[in-house]
């Protein structure tokens, strides 16, 4: 089993998670919710919330929002936020316990990618969206992003001939905006539209100073030794240049489709 595809991980990984990664995340959430009109009699479901980025910005519209991951840990940080109009259960993606044609809009920011069957959960997406409704799905290009992106660069620099770490399945088949929108019709969906997402991820650089909170969660970080991990943080260091933070540029495609 691949580390992503295990849910104690992101259970050990959920507070740092939120930290770190939920308000970067959060920002593709809020694109993605600018491609479909929500209103407070909207039923939105979240596939692979984590800690909730996407189901916290939707319950922000006064729509009714479910939000669903397979780590507890995860699904107790979206419950621990309190929204009233937000409920927050464990449950597989690939097998959601939830009946057909149910949710006006149906969401996976960065989540349905990571499963073994992302196309299934993609089919179940599209199962519980009401005719007339929407599914919107979020991944990277292939080469992923923020911090995880920023190592595979140095590691590719440093150490050409060491391969890093395998992204999943489905962002690497999803990359291409083509191929994004045939899969979404695969699922049942229709009339997809792709569309290409930038945002900066910003880097502290002070952070550096604790280099296994910042990296830790990437295998490309964990499987080097201790001179190599020295030599990475000295290159980000050069490539920050005496800057306080350094851009990581990263890229998302987010599909909107109709069932």
């Amino acid at each position: 089993m691949r580390q992503f595809e295990n849910k104690d991980h992101w259970d050990s990984a959920a507070s740092h998670y939120q930290q770190t990664a939920h308000p970067f995340t959060a920002l593709f959430a809020e694109a993605a919710l600018a491609r479909v009109t929500l209103t407070p009699q909207s039923h939105v479901l979240d596939v692979a919330a984590g800690t909730g980025a996407l189901a916290l910005a939707a319950a922000r519209t006064g729509a009714r929002v479910l939000a669903t991951d397979f780590s507890p840990g995860m699904v107790g940080c979206i419950a621990a936020a309190g929204r009233p109009n937000v409920e927050a259960r464990v449950m597989d993606g690939q097998a959601l316990d939830l009946p057909d044609a149910h949710f006006d809009a149906v969401f996976s920011i960065f989540g349905v990618i990571m499963f073994p069957d992302w196309r299934k959960g993609l089919a179940e997406m599209r199962r519980v969206t009401r005719p007339g409704g929407y599914g919107v799905v979020a991944t990277w290009q292939d080469r992923g992003a923020a911090t995880f992106l920023l190592l595979g660069e140095v590691r590719q620099k440093l150490f050409p001939d060491r391969s890093g770490m395998a992204m999943p399945e489905a962002v690497q088949a999803l990359s291409d905006p083509d191929d994004f929108a045939r899969a979404l019709v695969t699922a049942g969906y229709r009339d997809p539209r792709i569309d290409v997402v930038t945002h900066d991820y910003l880097l502290d650089v002070a952070a550096l100073d604790a280099p296994d909170t910042l990296f830790g969660m990437s295998p490309d970080w964990t499987s080097l030794n201790d001179v190599e991990k020295a030599a990475v943080i000295a290159e980000v260091r050069d490539r920050a240049d005496g800057r306080p933070i350094l851009p990581i540029t990263s890229t998302a495609l987010i599909g909107v489709a109709e069932r």
